[in-house]
């Protein structure tokens, strides 16, 4: 590590990793021991990344098909714990990146860019970096913003509406975006950039929920590609991210017996499976369970000292550095509460108002033609995805659990199903859960292995990747609904 910083000041304050070029701040002493862990992931054992891929030939097929860069990296290796899913989310991504389509390949690409930028997601950023120059963009493009066409820059407000905070997304942005002029956007352009901006954003939350890995280059002595990084990088290893010395130990977490934990929730899933089969609560009932939500997810992360995470250390305003603050403007803007106190109340967005098999599919499919239907089959398949198996557990089902940790996602972001009790949602998601849940989805940059480990500690590895998949699908769509209902108000 060595200094960092324009001024004296700041330079006796800062450090910055040669690494990941991350900024610290020198009062966290931070100290640099070990390597990197090895294989894909900084939070799963090699080991079970890797039996899986051994074992499945189909993974492999499935990247000679559909991977754009040729070989098995570490999300596709990740991922192939959930082989079926794999191949609906590698078929979409395909189609979005290189098939045809409204956008020419490097625009794709670089929008890809200015979506992981927003989280400041170096390991998708790099990866889309070599995909622009492959495919034939223009390399003084990646100085920054300041240097590419005013078409792609007008992006910049709804990248950074989307990522953050996409309720306040309304028609006057789209046709701000489509007037009539030579840096207008056609419809079918925008519908392609929204899909991308969306997928990228919420693929940021999988790299980082899911701790996945710097890439290996076979060119580099130690392995590792130094500038090919996220956030796990040696900065960290005296922090969170530490493999060895992140022991969960009952000191740290104050851990009740976690068999037991496990227990509990089976019960709990059984009995909200009786109960609704005896009776259901009243309209106005459901009503109140979701505001009572949406408030009290205000007190999740936000405020909360929460184990070993004090406000003051997860509230640090983020340095973004300038290898990735180039790709987006206003840096500062992040995710704020959809119900914050004390501000002007925002309509809730009732989902049998705008769905997305209503509405949202039609309209896709209709300005970009079959992403819709290659999006709906992603969908749904992470939302049905159940190996009847809960932990040790086998005949269980899981359909109270997926669905609860789909629509506590949407309930962050504002939208909410009439026909659906979010009481579920406090009797089955943990608060270790619900923290881990709206850092990956809200801050997925602050995402540590602590947190990851924090939660369903009976579970296996491959059970909370298909956390991280729902958590991903599930706010992928909440972008896409309030985009493209954004959308439908400006052609009616």
């Amino acid at each position: 590590m060595n200094r960092g910083g324009s001024s004296p000041s700041a330079a006796a304050t800062y450090l910055l990793c040669t690494n990941c070029r991350k900024v610290l701040r020198k009062d966290k002493r931070i100290r640099v021991s070990q390597p990197l862990s090895r294989g894909p992931s900084a939070f799963i054992p090699e080991k079970e990344v890797v039996q899986a891929n051994t074992v499945d030939e189909r993974t492999n097929f499935l990247v000679e098909e559909y991977s754009t860069s040729g070989r098995l990296d570490n999300i596709t290796q990740v991922m192939s714990l959930h082989t079926q899913y794999l191949e609906s989310f590698l078929r979409s991504q395909f189609y979005m990146l290189r098939m045809d389509g409204p956008l020419p390949l490097p625009y794709r690409h670089y929008i890809a860019i200015m979506a992981a930028a927003r989280h400041q997601c170096s390991y998708l950023i790099n990866m889309h970096v070599d995909e622009f120059l492959k495919t034939g963009g223009i390399a003084e493009w990646l100085n920054g913003l300041e240097y590419v066409p005013q078409r792609l820059k007008n992006l910049n407000e709804i990248n950074k509406l989307l990522a953050h905070r996409p309720w306040l997304i309304t028609k006057e942005h789209i046709q701000k975006l489509v007037k009539t002029g030579e840096n207008n956007w056609s419809l079918p352009e925008l519908v392609h950039a929204v899909v991308l901006l969306a997928h990228y954003h919420a693929l940021a939350s999988f790299v980082f929920g899911s701790g996945i890995n710097p890439e290996r280059d076979p060119e580099i002595s130690n392995g590792f590609r130094l500038i090919s990084v996220n956030n796990f990088c040696v900065c960290d290893l005296a922090n969170d991210n530490n493999i060895e010395n992140a022991s969960l130990t009952g000191n740290n977490f104050g851990i009740v017996d976690s068999l037991s934990e496990l227990e509990a929730l089976m019960e709990r899933m059984k009995r909200l499976q009786e109960e609704r089969e005896d009776e259901e609560a009243s309209q106005e009932e459901m009503t109140t369970r979701f505001e009572k939500e949406k408030k009290e997810s205000l007190f999740v992360v936000s405020g909360d000292t929460f184990h070993s995470f004090p406000h003051s250390d997860f509230e640090d305003d983020m340095i973004v550095t300038s290898d990735v603050s180039r790709y987006i403007e206003d840096p500062g803007f992040g995710y704020e509460d959809f119900a914050r106190r004390g501000e002007e109340h925002l309509p809730t967005f009732r989902a049998q108002d705008y769905t997305w098999e209503n509405h949202g599919f039609s309209l896709v499919n209709r300005l970009y033609s079959d992403i819709g239907h290659l999006l709906d089959e992603k969908f749904r398949m992470v939302y049905n995805l159940t190996y009847n198996t809960m932990a040790t557990h086998e005949d269980v089902d899981t359909t109270t659990l997926r669905r609860a940790l789909f629509n506590y996602v949407h309930c962050m972001f504002g939208i909410r199903y009439d026909d659906y009790d979010y009481g579920e949602v406090n009797q089955l998601l943990e608060r270790s859960l619900k923290v881990y849940i709206k850092t990956v989805t809200c801050y997925p940059e602050r995402t540590t292995k602590r947190m990851y480990d924090s939660y369903w500690r009976q579970f296996k590895h491959s059970e909370k990747v298909h956390v991280n998949l729902l958590l991903m699908e599930a706010r992928m769509q909440a972008e896409l609904l309030y985009a493209l209902r954004a959308i439908t108000r400006h052609l009616t």
